[in-house]
């Protein structure tokens, strides 16, 4: 069986040190409200999710030597850019149209800036499944990973009542890199702080259409502030 992932990936590097980028490097709503300005229109005004409704992904790094902030966008619907201050850009924006077919069997190597929230240890068992901690190590976030992969013997995945997304794929655990990132926040949401992490790798298909929803829809949680964009290409050799 074959799936296809057909979506838009936007390419936007921005100068750090314009009004623009450096508030939304302090602000984790700024940067959100960056990224859906290039969306506007496709939903109407009230309409619950609409970043979901279209699809809306993201991810980005700054390259603090160069004061570069350079950001990728995912979506299933065309952006427009013409917001974005063309003074703020350090080169012209890039869309990319992605026709990426997924097979049973294809391997790919993957990185993606995740939020992951674990289930909190101790305590009554009722407690235990109700309230969500962030992961904040890189064993953590590993771990985190390999239960929404496939079964292996050293990381068996969530049974079926679990309410755990699988991720459609084994993860090659040999090629697992995980670092912690700066947690982001927000001065218009009190309270609001991210924990966040990037994880590389490789990986193979096992469900293509459970890996195409993971690819379509996100990984984890703070889908609206820069988590959860899974990217990938194919592995060579």
């Amino acid at each position: 069986m074959t799936v296809r992932l057909i979506t838009c990936h936007s390419v936007i590097a921005l100068n750090a040190r314009h009004p623009v980028a450096a508030r939304s490097l302090l602000d984790a709503q700024d940067m959100h409200r960056l990224v859906m300005s290039g969306f506007r229109g496709w939903v109407e005004d009230g309409e619950r999710d609409p970043r979901a409704q279209m699809g809306v992904l993201s991810t980005w790094t700054v390259d603090l030597r160069t004061d570069t902030l350079l950001m990728v966008v995912q979506s299933k619907v065309p952006p427009d850019w013409s917001l974005v201050p063309r003074e703020a850009l350090t080169r012209r924006i890039e869309t990319i149209d992605v026709d990426q077919p997924v097979r049973k069997g294809d391997r790919f190597t993957f990185r993606t800036v995740l939020s992951a929230l674990t289930a909190r240890s101790g305590g009554p068992p009722r407690e235990a499944r109700s309230r969500k901690l962030p992961a904040s190590t890189p064993d953590q976030v590993r771990a985190w990973l390999m239960k929404r992969a496939r079964p292996t013997v050293d990381a068996p995945a969530a049974p079926p009542d679990s309410g755990v997304r699988f991720l459609g794929a084994d993860i090659d655990r040999a090629t697992l890199a995980v670092r912690m990132l700066p947690p982001v926040t927000s001065r218009h949401h009190a309270g609001l702080k991210i924990t966040r992490a990037e994880a590389r790798g490789r990986l193979t298909v096992d469900d293509p259409e459970a890996l195409h929803r993971t690819l379509t829809d996100g990984l984890g949680s703070a889908r609206a502030y820069g988590c959860g964009l899974l990217l990938v290409r194919p592995a060579h050799g």
